[in-house]
C-alpha cells in the first residue's frame, strides 16, 4: 500500500512537472508572438508616417511654380505660390448635411442602419442646395 502510494504521487508530480512546462514554453511563445505583433504595429504605423511625409512634400512641390522669362535674352527664374482653391460652399454644406442628417436619422427612426442612410441622403441634398445659394450671394 505504501509502495503504491508513493508511485501514485511520483506520476502526480511528474505529469504536474510537464504540464508547468508546456505552459511556460506556451507562455514564453505567447510573448514572443506579442512582441513581434507590437513590432510590425510600429513598423506599419511608421510606414503610414512615411508615405503621409512623402505626400506633404509632393504637396508642396505642386504648389510652387517656376517659370523662366526669356523675353530679354536673360533667364530670370521667379517663384510664385499657388492658392488652394478649397472646398465650395455647396460641398461643405453637403457633408456637413449628410452628418447631421445620417446622426437624425439613426436617432429618429426605429430601424437605425436605414434611418441613418435616409437621413444622410437628405441632408446631403438640403445641405448642397443650402451651400449653393450661400456661393451664390458671396459671388454677388
Amino acid at each position: 500500500m505504501k509502495n503504491l502510494f508513493l508511485y501514485a504521487s511520483f506520476l502526480t508530480l511528474l505529469l504536474a512537472s510537464c504540464k508547468n512546462t508546456n505552459e511556460q514554453a506556451s507562455t514564453l511563445e505567447d510573448q514572443k508572438q506579442k512582441v513581434v505583433d507590437s513590432m510590425n504595429l510600429v513598423m506599419e504605423k511608421q510606414r503610414i508616417i512615411d508615405s503621409m511625409n512623402q505626400e506633404v512634400a509632393k504637396a508642396e512641390k505642386e504648389k510652387e511654380v517656376v517659370y523662366v522669362n526669356q523675353s530679354s535674352g536673360s533667364n530670370s527664374t521667379a517663384t510664385t505660390t499657388t492658392k488652394r482653391k478649397g472646398w465650395s460652399g455647396a460641398a461643405k454644406g453637403a457633408v456637413i448635411g449628410a452628418g447631421v442628417g445620417a446622426a437624425t436619422g439613426a436617432i429618429v427612426s426605429k430601424k437605425k442602419g436605414e434611418g441613418a442612410i435616409i437621413g444622410g441622403l437628405v441632408g446631403a441634398g438640403v445641405g448642397a442646395g443650402t451651400g449653393a445659394i450661400i456661393d451664390d450671394k458671396n459671388k454677388k
